[in-house]
């Protein structure tokens, strides 16, 4: 099971990034954890994406981290109306970061740091609006297998 390798403190991190990120912005971030992932770890990542239901926010700005911790894969993914107004580089940027420490085994680190990132871009292109704004997804982790 994929939530034996993230430890509490691990988890705590991870989210208080995500909290951190979505207290500036409109846009929704989520983490999803599995073991394995079957075939190209984008479209895994896009499956899990619709699973999630990301794909139903007002603005179309969810972004999600994928990770197959086992199998070494990573891929972060933005809904249309990001991909539609980020700068070229912005997902290979965040990408870089986060494998950077993955690398080191530090994958709490590496992943609130590419939240981060994720975030500060959001705040510029989706910035919180105290009137209506609401949070239209959990911020929670899902596991996966």
């Amino acid at each position: 099971m994929p939530k034996d390798t993230i430890t509490p403190e691990d988890e705590q991190l991870i989210l208080a990034a995500i909290r951190e990120a979505e207290q500036n912005t409109s846009g929704e971030i989520r983490v999803h954890i599995e073991n394995h992932c079957e075939g190209d770890v984008l479209d895994r990542a896009t499956e899990v994406f619709a699973e999630l239901h990301m794909h139903l926010t007002k603005l179309r700005n969810g972004v999600l981290f994928y990770i197959a911790i086992k199998d070494h894969q990573f891929a972060v993914l933005g809904d249309a109306g990001i991909n539609a107004i980020v700068p070229d580089h912005f997902w290979e940027d965040i990408t870089e970061e986060v494998i950077r420490h993955f690398k080191q085994k530090h994958y709490a680190t590496g992943l609130a740091n590419g939240i981060r990132m994720a975030g500060e871009q959001l705040k510029a292109h989706f910035p919180y609006n105290k009137e209506g704004d609401i949070n239209e997804l959990r911020d929670d982790i899902s596991f996966g297998q």
